[in-house]
């Protein structure tokens, strides 16, 4: 008998963004005034009628076990809200409620990948997309966006990377980390690819209601009947809603698709939390207001930002459309030496940052693009203002 560990779990990466943010809140646990970019989370509380529709749970003793997938009702809330919000028809029967997003994300490669199967990838990335298709016996591919197409990979490339293992391709918008968009016309042209090569699109639509510059969040799903058998829309409520500890994500998928997800989720954990459930029902069903009102904030932030960042000679960068992150390459920094030694790389740099200036920034390397790091803007316009201080005094510190 041998001791030996899992090799898939011994060949997981640990996120980098998490292992920051626990190194930054250790130097706030032992008094060091530390400004934070790396939080992946708005900085609201989750609104109020949702909090009081948890309590009403608890009090009328909603404390106990639904089915797996989740409750009819916030099945139904779900349902409505891809037909409003995404132009999109799923059945409560094509939906399964899941532990957030990540969860929704980890069932769709359990149940569409097989050992060597590959999953196109494009990058930049959301880190935790390659470790979940490993984990599933999948292998990523990795396919490049260039900078002057707002880092999104074109049908051509994705095309190119297509071989006779092709299961699926992941495709995020708006971006995490690059926060930009892809449009109707790159969906079609994506689709049409899908479509004709005969392969999945796991499409995590995560901050689709966080859109700015009059832009228009679109659904590849909705773009034709072909391409929305081969779709499996992800969402979720933890970045639009403020809800991220509350974990409720969500999948609509081909029936046979979410019937295998369900019977999946049924065995690995059950069902989410009912107090849960019962608040993500009032976020989809009730006032809308604090939703337009988060997002109109972070776009006052997103552009209070971007004018900042234009004033840090070494910060390239594009003004993202949606999501809440600035990607920013430091190409020009990393050839600069501190403290007689060359940075060489971003997670060097980004250790500088935190280390003597104590500003926490997200190193890209995991996200595909060593180069580059990510700032959130999930944060105050003070914090912002701070932080971006302390980055450029950082720069201008490099020889």
């Amino acid at each position: 008998m041998s001791l030996e560990l899992s090799e898939k779990a011994r060949e997981v990466k640990p996120s980098s963004t998490l292992a920051i943010s626990a190194k930054a809140k250790q130097m706030q646990a032992d008094g060091i005034d530390v400004v934070g970019f790396g939080a992946g989370e708005p900085d609201f509380t989750t609104p109020k009628n949702i909090c009081d529709a948890a309590e009403k749970a608890i009090e009328e003793g909603f404390t106990k076990y639904t089915p797996a997938s989740g409750t009819n009702e916030l099945k139904q809330a779900v349902s409505e809200k891809f037909r409003k919000f995404n132009g999109l028809t799923y059945k409560p029967s094509q939906i399964v409620i899941s532990n957030g997003g990540k969860h929704a994300l980890t069932n769709i490669f359990t149940v569409l990948v097989n050992p060597g199967d590959e999953v196109i990838i494009p990058a930049p990335y959301w880190l935790s997309y390659p470790e979940m298709v490993k984990l599933a016996g999948g292998v990523p591919v990795f396919v490049y966006g260039a900078k002057d197409n707002g880092f999104k990979p074109t049908a051509q490339q994705i095309e190119a990377a297509v071989t006779d293992r092709t299961k699926a391709l992941v495709l995020n918008t708006p971006n995490n980390p690059t926060g930009m968009i892809y449009t109707k016309e790159e969906l079609e042209a994506i689709a049409e690819v899908a479509v004709s090569r005969d392969f999945y699109v796991i499409a995590d639509e995560m901050y689709e209601q966080l859109v700015y510059c009059g832009k228009q969040h679109v659904s590849i799903a909705g773009l034709g009947s072909a391409i929305y058998e081969r779709t499996i829309t992800c969402s979720g409520l933890s970045k639009s809603y403020a809800m991220t500890g509350w974990r409720v994500g969500y999948i609509g998928a081909p029936e046979k698709i979410a019937k295998l997800i369900g019977a999946v989720q049924s065995h690995q954990t059950s069902n989410v939390c009912s107090i849960a459930q019962k608040a993500a029902v009032e976020a989809l069903n009730g006032p809308q207001d604090s939703v337009e009102a988060m997002r109109k904030e972070f776009d006052a932030r997103r552009q209070h930002m971007a004018d900042r960042l234009a004033g840090i000679p070494d910060a390239d960068f594009l003004v993202p459309e949606g999501a809440f992150y600035f990607f920013v390459g430091l190409g020009s920094a990393l050839k600069k030496s501190y403290k007689g030694e060359t940075v060489g790389t971003a997670a060097r740099l980004a250790e500088i940052m935190l280390n003597d200036f104590h500003v926490v920034v997200v190193p890209c390397a995991d996200f595909g693009f060593p180069d580059y790091v990510r700032l959130s803007y999930a944060t105050s316009m003070e914090v912002i203002d701070k932080g971006l201080d302390r980055i450029a005094a950082c720069l201008k510190a490099l020889g």
